[in-house]
């Protein structure tokens, strides 16, 4: 809201909150200076003076655990992605109806599949999950974001 209304207000955050999610929702409102509950006042005035000449004052040590937050978020998402895109819908069905704790009988039941059709796919999923089970391919899924428990 202040930057919008003032483009060119140099906001500065003093938080008590020094986690990663903190530090980069302040960048997102448009902080260009980010101080710790540790910070004295001398270094809160100094922030002030050197953010109001455009200075971005970040703590490196925060704005790298931040930086390495967000890469893993990136990657996760993408290895979850490449995962998904190996799996046929019909698994992925009965990876769900896994996780639900049907049996053969009862997952070919519910999707109008011969039993030996679901052992198919089971065979495939737990190969792809690189598992030597049905209940670890529901955990291996569920690491991986391919499921919800």
């Amino acid at each position: 809201t202040i930057k919008n209304a003032h483009a060119d207000a140099a906001i500065v955050f003093h938080s008590a909150d020094e986690s990663e999610t903190s530090l980069l929702d302040a960048i997102d409102a448009g902080a260009i200076a980010y101080l710790t509950k540790d910070a004295t006042a001398d270094q809160i005035i100094q922030a002030v003076r050197r953010a109001s000449k455009g200075e971005v004052l970040i703590p490196v040590e925060l704005f790298a655990r931040a930086i390495a937050r967000q890469r893993a978020v990136v990657t996760k998402t993408r290895e979850r992605e490449q995962l998904l895109a190996e799996f046929t819908p019909r698994e992925l069905d009965i990876l769900h109806l896994l996780a639900e704790g049907l049996d053969t009988t009862a997952m070919s039941r519910r999707l109008g599949i011969a039993p030996h059709t679901v052992e198919w796919h089971v065979r495939h999923v737990i190969e792809k999950l690189q598992v030597h089970s049905k209940l670890q391919a529901v955990i291996a899924a569920a690491r991986r974001g391919l499921i919800e428990l």
